[in-house]
């Protein structure tokens, strides 16, 4: 099994820290960076081969994991030279299989890798995709109102969920294949041309942990609670 991590970022939400790391560094409870995590998590998962896309400040992420060995796995690395956005790093690599899991670099849960991989080969889909439920707090009072200016509806400050995209994939080649190599095409993009032309994409609901590390307000909480956090993820 082969995975492929997004760890192009330049982690915007994050700065100042991501001012002299780039974001799939950040530490997490003084004791682990976030993309060592997900990459202890492939390797307990049985992936042994590992691709990093990477970009902003590369040369640090490829100095702190070398060539995998010191994991038991090997990892290596694809370079973009412009931002590709989220699918567009992957036409630059070669070799991928039929197969391959894709991951964003900053994303922390307890997702079991190689049984989402196993269903998506399974189930022969091109794209399958791993959602979690998020709630939304709107900081308002929300209104809605007639066309004649009439007030017709009120909620204090109200909470909204919604699927999203946990930032987990499982991919076909031939899905990378049918892009322009080297061009920018994100996850977005690839979600609204799928619906576009009819194509089927596998929608796969997660309940279990998931933190985005790239929103301040989830960093925050993993740091603080990270010996918690890693014991339930047994690392």
């Amino acid at each position: 099994m082969r995975a492929v991590i997004l760890a192009g970022g330049k982690g915007v939400r994050l700065r100042p820290f991501t001012t002299l790391i780039p974001k799939p560094l950040v530490p997490l409870g003084g004791k682990y960076a976030i993309l060592e995590v997900i990459v202890m998590q492939l390797r307990k998962s049985g992936y042994k081969h590992v691709t990093m896309a990477v970009s902003h400040l590369s040369h640090l992420i490829e100095s702190y994991f070398g060539d995998g060995s010191r994991y038991g796995l090997k990892i290596d690395y694809s370079h973009e030279d412009q931002e590709l956005s989220t699918i567009g790093p992957l036409t630059l690599i070669e070799g991928l299989p039929e197969n391959f899991l894709v991951l964003n670099g900053d994303i922390l849960c307890d997702l079991d890798y190689r049984a989402f991989y196993e269903k998506h080969v399974e189930s022969g889909c091109r794209i399958s995709v791993s959602s979690f439920k998020r709630h939304s707090q709107i900081d308002f009072g929300v209104l809605e109102y007639g066309d004649n200016g009439e007030l017709t509806y009120f909620k204090e400050k109200p909470t909204y969920d919604f699927d999203v995209s946990m930032g987990v994939y499982c991919i076909n080649r031939n899905v990378i294949e049918s892009l322009d190599k080297g061009a920018p095409y994100g996850f977005d993009n690839l979600m609204l041309d799928s619906l576009k032309n009819n194509q089927p994409v596998n929608i796969r609901p997660f309940s279990g942990m998931w933190y985005d590390i790239g929103r301040p307000d989830d960093y925050e909480n993993v740091d603080q609670n990270f010996e918690a956090i890693a014991e339930q993820l047994g690392i």
